[in-house]
């Protein structure tokens, strides 16, 4: 695995200076209710029983594929993009979410996530641009193929592959099968999505293009605040 992320330590790009208004029509949007007693935090949730679409809902993709159950998994079929959007509540900040995905025919991502960073959304990229492109999109208005976070994986079809992704009130943090691929500070950045149907994935939505995908095994898990974000 070859790859060309920015290491935490190293000091984030300039934000252009209106970023905040910059987040597009998705950042209106939101999930569930919250939770009257949120989940006690470092206790994964599951997100999919393994039996039936509980909790999630076809993404209004145009000309997308069919989404089905198959052997435990959640297959989002061929299609120009197919996907699924989680209904419940779901995290903001400080949480972690994993999953297995594989691509089972295509050559295109097979699990493009987008997830909620505070008050703004991003898409972490597997598989992209030709089916090897790992990355966020977007970064100060540049999509995972333009900004640092890109990283360059030779996935293979048919294979399962472990995901992990963690975001606190300062980073963003990925991993595909133990090894970390993205590591972002964000503060003072653009976050946004790339303009287009994959604004319809937020807050929490989970998706394909022109490739079958398979995801199973979903789970979040709340992480304890920072000790002085607990002061305050």
């Amino acid at each position: 695995m070859t790859r060309a992320f920015r290491l935490l330590g190293d000091p984030p790009l300039l934000a252009p200076l209106f970023a905040a208004l910059l987040c597009g029509s998705a950042a209106g949007q939101g999930g569930g209710a919250a939770p009257a007693q949120p989940p006690p935090a470092g206790q994964w949730q599951s997100l999919f029983d393994g039996k039936t679409l509980a909790g999630w809902k076809e993404t209004n993709f145009a000309a997308h594929g069919q989404v089905r159950i198959q052997d435990g998994a959640i297959v989002l079929g061929t299609g120009a993009m197919t996907g699924i959007n989680w209904t419940k509540w779901f995290p903001k900040s400080n949480y972690e979410l994993r999953l297995e995905a594989a691509r089972l025919a295509g050559s295109d991502f097979f699990a493009g996530i987008t997830f909620p960073v505070g008050d703004f959304f991003l898409t972490w990229i597997n598989g992209g641009w030709g089916g090897r492109l790992v990355g966020l999109s977007s970064l100060d208005g540049n999509d995972a193929s333009e900004n640092e976070t890109a990283t360059v994986v030779q996935f293979e079809n048919n294979r399962w592959y472990a995901l992990r992704l963690r975001v606190t009130g300062d980073a963003i943090e990925a991993w595909i099968d133990d090894e970390q691929v993205i590591g972002v500070e964000y503060a003072g950045r653009q976050l946004s999505l790339r303009p287009g149907e994959i604004e319809l994935s937020a807050p929490f939505g989970i998706a394909t293009y022109s490739t079958t995908g398979a995801l199973r095994k979903l789970e979040y898990r709340l992480l304890a605040p920072p000790a002085e974000d607990a002061r305050h």
